[in-house]
């Protein structure tokens, strides 16, 4: 899953927002002198990116990108899911996506000092920017996964991968539908983040 999700998924506090994306940037390189909190939201981040990666549903709708996208799938995947949780946010929060966006943002800065640095960096630009504002359209979509097209440190085919999203659209719309309270109740069940 991609930021937007993973905060969806994380406690409303600041700890959890810091550990629930500390995931993608080094994770438990940096949990050596990290409060408990912040630790149990790491876990929950791990928990959410396995989950996630072996479901049948999520594992099919790879095979939906050509051959030469396919193994970037995964990544376009977590970006895509982020577009649906945006289009069907009421279905799923009773707070304005608005609203869960600010928050989200101001508890994630109140702990930038202990942040690692590219962790630091990209959520200045992302509260600044509002990054998910970009998740709303499939244009949007199609730009965010061309960059990070760019940033992969080899040659790749990753860029115009929102053709293969276009062309299986109503399809991966489903997958996710059904999807994602399969993985809202994986989380709820395990509580990792409500223990003592």
């Amino acid at each position: 899953m991609n930021y937007l999700a993973h905060l969806y998924l994380a406690q409303p506090n600041a700890d959890s927002h810091f550990g629930n994306l500390l995931g993608d940037f080094g994770g438990k390189v940096h949990a050596k002198h990290l409060p408990t909190t912040v630790l149990h939201g790491l876990e929950n981040h791990y928990l959410v990116d396995k989950f996630t990666d072996s479901h049948t549903s999520v594992l099919q709708a790879k095979q939906l990108f050509s051959p030469t996208k396919k193994r970037f799938a995964g990544i376009a995947l977590d970006v895509l899911f982020d577009h649906f949780l945006i289009r069907h946010w009421s279905q799923f929060n009773d707070i304005p996506l608005e609203q869960f966006k600010q928050n989200s943002y101001a508890l994630l800065n109140e702990r930038l000092s202990v942040m690692p640095n590219k962790m630091q960096q990209v959520v200045i630009r992302m509260s600044q920017n509002d990054w998910f504002k970009e998740y709303e359209t499939v244009e949007g979509i199609g730009f965010a996964l061309d960059n990070i097209a760019k940033r992969i440190r080899f040659a790749n085919q990753f860029s115009g991968s929102i053709e293969d999203i276009r062309r299986n659209y109503a399809e991966l719309e489903v997958v996710f539908l059904t999807f994602f309270p399969e993985l809202i109740n994986h989380v709820c069940s395990n509580k990792l983040e409500l223990r003592a």
